[in-house]
């Protein structure tokens, strides 16, 4: 039987001192309500940690079972991530997303990608480039309104980053996308495919290694927002290690490397939407967002910023609520303000998600 549950604490962003009540349907009540039980009484409550570039169902060793997906799940939530934009995984989800236990799950379907153009197992290769947009309409169908492509992977051929697909099919596509309700984002690591993927309006790039300060620009003025997953970019001099029978390749992505932060601050700065990622699944492990938002404060966000982009704002861009009368009850309370330290986030007091507590 659920049970209603009332906490107090400093709710941020708004900062203000505030008394939550959640019923035992598990969403956040207007009002008091009589006898529910407390939780907490002091604390920072801030709205439910977003992950917005995840891939649960995609392990080291490839596609996992629905069992690993489902603690890979589990792991995030009790790290305070509650809400998780999938951004491409090979495994069907679905099942987990019925689960009230779990994170909510936004899934982007598959990643598309040209053969031998990205990683062996988790992508649709397309043999025909001009296939785009015709998969691009069945992914926007199969998900919940992402659909990911890959923009740029090294080719053997030329040895170093390149776009996979023209500019016109880009558009092409993303026209579908649009028209279909749907919502595009794209892997890129360099430069050489951001124009075309930009000018297509396209809605998020993934990564963004290599923006210039004209397609910093550009994505400012369209909206087009970005998430670094700065975690992730700290594997590229191991990358580049690994790649020395490309040197051109080895040689750009430590370049890329170490300009990541000042791309990322420079972005913040011309008005670019920034959010949280940590492209959990393969060579990350889970749960480990309060290390991205510790990253984005590094690269210059501010501390509001930085949190802001991994609990309200990005779940305004998502569409999800926040903790407010009638929404899911789902926050997370810590001892400590967290934008005054950071790694607060990593020790979270309180999770509660669907007005269940889980207390770690």
């Amino acid at each position: 039987m659920s049970t209603a549950y009332r906490l107090r604490g400093v709710l941020l962003p708004e900062e203000r001192d505030t008394e939550l009540w959640i019923g035992a349907d598990g969403r956040v009540s207007a009002e008091p309500i009589p006898g529910a039980s407390t939780l907490a009484d002091q604390g920072w409550i801030v709205p439910g940690l977003v992950d917005a570039h995840c891939h649960i169902g995609f392990g080291p060793h490839g596609v996992t079972t629905l069992d690993q997906a489902a603690s890979d799940a589990e792991t995030s939530r009790d790290a305070g991530t509650l809400l998780i934009r999938d951004c491409g995984s090979p495994l069907d989800t679905r099942p987990l997303q019925e689960r009230d236990d779990l994170p909510t799950i936004i899934r982007a379907g598959r990643h598309l990608a040209r053969p031998k153009r990205y990683i062996s197992g988790l992508s649709i290769d397309l043999d025909d480039p001009s296939a785009l947009p015709d998969e691009v309409a069945r992914q926007a169908a199969d998900g919940d309104g992402w659909v990911k492509l890959v923009g740029d992977w090294i080719d053997r051929g030329e040895g170093d980053l390149a776009p996979l697909w023209s500019d016109e099919i880009l558009a092409e596509a993303i026209d579908v996308a649009h028209a279909a309700g749907a919502r595009v984002t794209a892997h890129v690591f360099g430069t050489n495919a951001l124009p075309g993927l930009i000018r297509a309006g396209i809605d998020c790039i993934e990564h963004g290694t290599g923006l210039t300060d004209e397609l910093i620009g550009e994505m400012a003025e369209r909206g087009t927002a970005l998430v670094p997953t700065l975690i992730n970019v700290e594997n590229f001099p191991g990358i580049a290690d690994s790649a020395a029978k490309y040197p051109i390749y080895a040689a750009h992505m430590r370049e890329l490397y170490a300009g990541a932060h000042d791309v990322v601050r420079r972005a913040a700065e011309a008005g670019v939407q920034v959010f949280a990622g940590t492209d959990a699944g393969g060579g990350i492990a889970h749960g480990r967002l309060a290390d991205e938002v510790v990253a984005l404060r590094a690269a210059g966000l501010s501390p509001s910023a930085a949190l802001g982009a991994a609990s309200w704002a990005a779940r305004d861009w998502l569409g999800h609520p926040r903790p407010v009368p009638g929404a899911p009850a789902d926050l997370v309370v810590y001892r400590d303000d967290p934008r005054a330290d950071m790694t607060v986030l990593r020790e979270p007091e309180l999770v509660v998600l669907n007005g269940q507590p889980f207390r770690v």
